[in-house]
């Protein structure tokens, strides 16, 4: 796979919308490659794993954005597979197990029976296991969610947090609560269901399209977009895209509804944010000012591009 040739360093103010406005400097480096669908995004040891929703390949990343490795996950032999049956892999996470790193990736569970399925990845001994999800969304709607969506991912503590994203037919982001050996599919398996406030704006539905979790800030980082679309199948012309921010999430995972502590609008860090599908983040590094991190968009044309900027720790 090669790069295209779309490479950008810039600084800038950033500017972060909250219970009152800041201003820091932000450097964003954008980097657009030949690879389909970028949808979730996770970072280890050096490394950047990335899946596109309709790509058959786990793809891996140096810190440089230079590809260095492609990992067959799904059969077939084209670049893009066909969107009615594509597993539609857009959340991703990874957990320790037995000190083993693993990235779990799961389908949407927007059309069954080929986005009911997900893969568990062990970073270290480079194996892979199909995972079936149908029990999991199948006790997902029975709690109360009627279009399942599932868009972004994320580990904290012993718990994993999904997010079911929702639509302009269905205008409700709910987030999914339960435990770690969610893949077992036994009778300890338990959910609970997170909704989102209403959003005031009736004229746009703000989606979130993916999670991660900072463990040193306790904050739980989303990935936002507005789209022109009525349905968890069908996609739509891409608005704006933020990043929402919820402090203290280890303490809010049995709250009755969730909203974001703080609202980044990523246009009023960088103009060429614009028109980009954002649809994942992870956290590359932390200090004692900020957060690194790194996101990916889908550019719906069978490349994607992706953006390493930093935020500052509140």
């Amino acid at each position: 796979m090669k790069f295209e040739k779309i490479y950008y360093c810039i600084i800038i103010p950033f500017l972060i919308v909250s219970c009152g406005n800041k201003n820091n400097m932000s450097e964003v480096i954008i980097k657009k490659f030949d690879y389909p669908s970028a949808s979730a995004i996770e970072y280890y040891d050096g490394k950047l794993y990335i899946m596109g929703d309709d790509a058959p390949n786990l793809i891996v990343l140096d810190i440089n954005l230079t590809i260095i490795d492609s990992i067959p996950l799904i059969l077939y032999s084209g670049k893009r597979i066909p969107k009615d049956i594509k597993p539609d892999l857009e959340a991703s996470a990874i957990y320790s197990i037995n000190n083993e790193p693993i990235i779990f990736l799961f389908g949407s569970g927007s059309l069954g029976p080929y986005r009911n399925t997900g893969w568990k990845y062990n970073i270290h001994t480079k194996t892979k296991d199909n995972i079936y999800l149908q029990p999991l969304y199948s006790r997902i709607k029975e709690a109360g969610i009627e279009q399942i969506n599932i868009e972004g991912a994320a580990f904290v503590n012993d718990k994993l947090i999904l997010v079911n994203r929702g639509n302009k037919g269905y205008p409700k982001n709910q987030f999914i609560i339960t435990n770690e050996k969610f893949w077992q599919n036994d009778s300890s398996l338990h959910v609970a269901i997170i909704p989102f406030e209403t959003q005031k704006d009736t004229a746009s539905f703000k989606g979130i399209s993916g999670l991660c979790y900072s463990k040193i800030n306790d904050q739980l980082i989303m990935t936002v977009s507005t789209e022109n679309t009525r349905s968890a199948y069908e996609d739509g012309t891409i608005g704006k895209s933020y990043l929402w921010i919820i402090n203290n999430i280890s303490e809010k995972l049995t709250s009755k509804s969730a909203k974001p502590d703080k609202i980044i609008d990523l246009e009023k860090i960088d103009s060429r944010f614009k028109g980009q599908k954002i649809e994942s983040a992870t956290v590359i590094k932390e200090t004692d000012k900020l957060i690194y991190l790194a996101l990916v968009a889908d550019n719906d044309d069978g490349t994607s591009t992706i953006f390493k900027m930093s935020i500052k720790r509140d």
